[in-house]
């Protein structure tokens, strides 16, 4: 996909950077995959506001994908890749698949690989060959292959490298584990019975969009966004100063806690935390 740039018509169009979205499906998504999803607008169960600037928006239908290639251990199983969708809920593209040549054929949605076409044919199971879209258990991807979906528990779905442009690097095995480099430079160890797809994900260029004017922040359910500095002290510990006093002070949360660089993982998940084999860079 590619980018497109308007001319400034219109303040509105002014800046504006959005994604060429013709090869992808026009028409609405298939009925049988989407339900209706429940906004919070940023709140808890307890009704209490725990992300700000969030509500409002268009609502989005919620398409349900396969995150499970697996198969129930069924061998290889082929799929052809009937058409790409835009999908509200994420920033990459669905793909939709038809499990069979004949008609009323099982269909499910998986992430889209940034190469994937319409008419593609991909492969699920532990027998399939490295190649892009094909999903298999780690244990039989090659070292420094890109994958992306990967699982973190045996079964449970994927979990890592499923937003748009992302991948995972398979770096070597180590007995029952694979070592696998995340996105965000974490070396980890994951058990080889895991599954992940062969590639990249789709759409790389979310990250070079602009939506040039806030009423588009708001179609996507993003209210407006106060800095700290700009309040006064009861509403913010950045809160106050005489004119535009903004510097001095460490960046903090409205409840305080540090805002850069503090390390926040829970000491909790120390059986987890056994896996990190290398942490992120700072």
């Amino acid at each position: 996909m590619s980018l497109k740039y308007y001319n400034p018509t219109s303040p509105g169009r002014r800046g504006l950077i959005s994604l060429d979205r013709s090869e992808l499906w026009h028409g609405r998504p298939e009925k049988s995959l989407v339900c209706f999803k429940k906004r919070t607008g940023g709140r808890n169960f307890q009704g209490r506001v725990t992300c700000r600037s969030r509500g409002g928006g268009t609502r989005p239908l919620y398409r349900i994908v396969d995150f499970n290639r697996d198969h129930g251990g069924k061998g290889v199983v082929a799929s052809r890749v009937e058409r790409l969708e835009y999908d509200p809920n994420r920033s990459a593209f669905l793909a939709l698949l038809s499990s069979g040549e004949v008609k009323n054929a099982p269909l499910s949605y998986i992430v889209a690989s940034s190469g994937m076409k319409v008419g593609n044919v991909v492969y699920s199971g532990e027998g399939c060959e490295i190649r892009e879209g094909n999903s298999l258990p780690l244990a039989r991807i090659p070292s420094g292959t890109f994958v992306y979906n990967v699982e973190l528990k045996i079964g449970k779905g994927a979990q890592i490298a499923r937003s748009a442009g992302t991948y995972a690097q398979v770096m070597g095995k180590d007995l029952e584990y694979v070592l696998v480099r995340l996105p965000s430079g974490e070396v980890r160890k994951i058990h080889k019975n895991c599954w992940a797809t062969i590639g990249v994900v789709s759409n790389a260029d979310h990250r070079n969009i602009c939506l040039a004017k806030a009423g588009r922040s708001r179609w996507l359910g993003r209210r407006p966004h106060v800095r700290g500095v700009a309040m006064n002290p009861v509403d913010h510990p950045l809160g106050g100063g005489e004119g535009r006093t903004s510097g001095g002070r460490h960046p903090v949360s409205p409840k305080g806690q540090n805002s850069k660089g503090l390390r926040t993982r829970s000491r909790r998940k120390s059986r987890s935390s056994k896996m990190i084999v290398s942490r992120r860079k700072k």
